[in-house]
Formats: C-alpha cells, sequence, structure tokens
C-alpha cells in the first residue's frame, strides 16, 4: 500500500487545488469503496459543504467540511488510497491535476516504480475506475481514480489508535516513542501505533541509510545509533515526498535477488523480519 509520502503528495494535491469549494452532488454508489456507507449516504452528507482543510496522519488521509445549517462542525471525509488509487482533481477549463502535476492520464515517459501515481494513472481513462466522485459548484470535480478498486472512502475516519505522525517527529520524541522494546528496530517502525507513517520499503530505506541491521533488537540500540536512525528516517521521508515516492529510495532497486549495495557493492541479503519481507546490506548491516 502507498505509504507516508504518497499520501502527504495526495494530501498536498488537496490542500493546493480542492479547498475552499463547495459539493454540489457525490457519485457514491460504489457500495465496495465506500463500505460500511449505502449508495447515497456520502451523497447526503456531503451536499452542499465546502471543503475546508486536509489532513493526514501516518497512511491516513482526511478532509474536513464546513457546517450545514445547524451543524457546529461537518462530516470528516476519510480517503485512503489502497494500493492503486489516485486523487484526480479536474477543474471546469479543462485543467487536471494529480500530485500536483497536470494531465494524469498521460501515460509516463518514464517507470515511477509499483507506488508511483504516474503509473497507476496511466493509460486512457475510464469514468468506471473513477469510483468515488465530488462534484463542485465552479464545474470541477475530485475523483478517487483506482483501477484495482482497492481504496477506501468513509466519513470520520478513526486515527486515534495512531502513533504520532513519522513526518517531522522531533530526536527526543522518536527516541520516547520507540523505546527501549526488545522487538526487532524493524517491527517497532512498522508499528503504527508507535510512529505512523512508516512502511515497509520506507523501514529498509532508514535502516540501509543508518546502517542499522533490522532484526537488532530496540534495547541494543545505544543514543548514536538511535540518532542517526532518527536523522535516516527524516532524510528518506525528505527525498521519498520530493522525488515521488517510496520507490525513489536509494537502496530500494537492490532489493532482489542479486541485489548490491549501492554504497559498498557487498551482497543484499533476504529475510523476514516481523513477519516482513526485508532486505538489507551483508557487510554494512550487521549485529
Amino acid at each position: 500500500m502507498p505509504e507516508l509520502p504518497e499520501v502527504e503528495r495526495a494530501r498536498r494535491l488537496l490542500a493546493d487545488h480542492a479547498l475552499d469549494r463547495t459539493i454540489v452532488d457525490v457519485d457514491d454508489r460504489d457500495e465496495f469503496v465506500t463500505r460500511p456507507h449505502r449508495p447515497g449516504e456520502l451523497r447526503s452528507a456531503l451536499t452542499g459543504r465546502t471543503l475546508t482543510a486536509a489532513h493526514r496522519r501516518g497512511k491516513s488521509m482526511w478532509l474536513t467540511t464546513s457546517p450545514n445549517g445547524t451543524d457546529t462542525d461537518g462530516p470528516d471525509l476519510g480517503i485512503h488510497l489502497g494500493m492503486g488509487g489516485v486523487l484526480v482533481v479536474r477543474d471546469a477549463d479543462g485543467s487536471v491535476f494529480l500530485d500536483g502535476d497536470p494531465n494524469p492520464t498521460a501515460r509516463p515517459t518514464v517507470d515511477d516504480g509499483p507506488y508511483g501515481a504516474a503509473s497507476r494513472a496511466a493509460g486512457p481513462h475510464k469514468p468506471e475506475w473513477d469510483r468515488f466522485v465530488l462534484r463542485f459548484a465552479d464545474g470541477g470535480t475530485l475523483a478517487l481514480f483506482d483501477k484495482r478498486r482497492l481504496g477506501r472512502v468513509r466519513l470520520d475516519p478513526a486515527v486515534d489508535g495512531l502513533g504520532p505522525d513519522a513526518l517531522g517527529l522531533p530526536r527526543a520524541r522518536f527516541r520516547d516513542r520507540m523505546g527501549r522494546s526488545t522487538a526487532p528496530v524493524k517491527a517497532r517502525l512498522l508499528d503504527q501505533s508507535v510512529l505512523a507513517g512508516v512502511g515497509n520499503l520506507l523501514a529498509d530505506e532508514a535502516l540501509w541509510r543508518a546502517k542499522i541491521h533490522p532484526a537488532t533488537p530496540v534495547s541494543e540500540l545505544d543514543d548514536p545509533a538511535m540518532d542517526r536512525l532518527h536523522r535516516s528516517l527524516k532524510g528518506a521521508l525528505d527525498d521519498a515526498i520530493a522525488q515521488g515516492g517510496v520507490h525513489t529510495g536509494r537502496v530500494i532497486p537492490a532489493r532482489v535477488k542479486g541485489g548490491r549495495c549501492p554504497r559498498c557493492r557487498a551482497a543484499m541479503e533476504h529475510g523476514t523480519v516481523g513477519g516482513r519481507s526485508t532486505w538489507w546490506c551483508t557487510r554494512e548491516q550487521v549485529r
């Protein structure tokens, strides 16, 4: 599934192009994507409201909406991209925005990876792939484009069980959240109740940058190693957001059979840590 960088790019798209627009109609007919809501339920709740802010915690994203009549607050609209979902904003003048860039339905000229938005939206547009659509008073639309139908839209999504967002987490707060657990450091990074937003690829990238073996118990990391991991995670997040997603990480292309570490050219090793497929450098990431 998309990790924090992909969701943050989608949130920025919404913040730049979808806010302060009033909803006049909603296509919520896809019962699978909008479960547990019934067709017409989201339409009734959202029509007449204005999108006021775009929020994210970890991999969860939601839009706040304006009051309507006697309401104190409008409902939150949660959007989950799933494995292949892409948010597409279309303006009345024909402008189309995807991750802030125009023309999302053009086939990309480079491979932007399995989680890249351009790859997920490439090819001819089919209306039935717009699984959920908001229509605005100004003639524009916001659609969840999802060939594989794995995205999800719902009202008032629950986020209270998530830990603090991994993006921008201060060093002291990072140390506190990681604690002195005996769990493998990769498993701790992937625990969404500890840190929200780190997925499998991002964890491998951060640990590779920090030169830490993914199976190392957190309790065995001294302060310099923990600080190095904090810096590495921050760098991996910032780079992935700027470059288009977690697939752009420096070690990601080496996560294959016969892969070589991009730094030292040692063989990459594959195994399972915390129940997840994991890759590490056999020379620089040792216990």
